[in-house]
């Protein structure tokens, strides 16, 4: 009889090693996979629309020299206000806004308007001179920046 129960006791110490083994193993890769999925909770769109923008800068009213150093002045100054319109669709515009009262009545108002932000991905359409203007046209494919982000694995 205590050899029987000697055997049974062994069986059933090999049963339950063997049945931890599978549940350690089955658990660590449950862990293991919970640990690599990530969810950013960013779905791709359906659609990705493309966002233009266009900046103007006055040739006459940049300083330099010559006139072909304010036409590059200008050049640069038109493409500068074309990211900050693109921006300002990517980002929004932060608007502060201030009312002075006195009795009643408004002394002083002012109203200030910025904006931040980075952009990448944008490329520029055009490039011409207008009159005495400068202007550039810009645009952004939503598709490249959402693909850009993927690759560096943002999302």
């Amino acid at each position: 009889m205590k050899k029987l129960t000697l055997l049974g006791t062994i069986a059933l110490i090999l049963l339950t090693q063997s049945a931890c083994t599978n549940f350690l193993r089955s658990t660590s890769n449950s862990v293991q996979n919970a640990f690599n999925y990530i969810d950013t909770g960013v779905n791709k769109p359906d659609d990705f629309p493309i966002l233009r923008s266009t900046g103007y800068a006055v040739i006459s009213r940049q300083r330099g020299p010559s006139n072909s150093e304010k036409y590059m002045q200008a050049m640069r100054a038109s493409k500068l206000d074309a990211y900050r319109e693109l921006s300002e669709q990517v980002y929004g515009v932060y608007v502060k806004s201030n009312v002075r009262l006195n009795d009643t009545v408004q002394t002083r108002s002012s109203v200030q308007g910025d904006v931040e932000g980075v952009i990448h991905g944008a490329r520029v359409i055009r490039q011409y001179p207008s009159g005495d203007s400068y202007v550039t046209e810009l645009e952004l494919d939503t598709k490249v920046l959402y693909d850009m982000y993927q690759m560096r694995g943002a999302f």
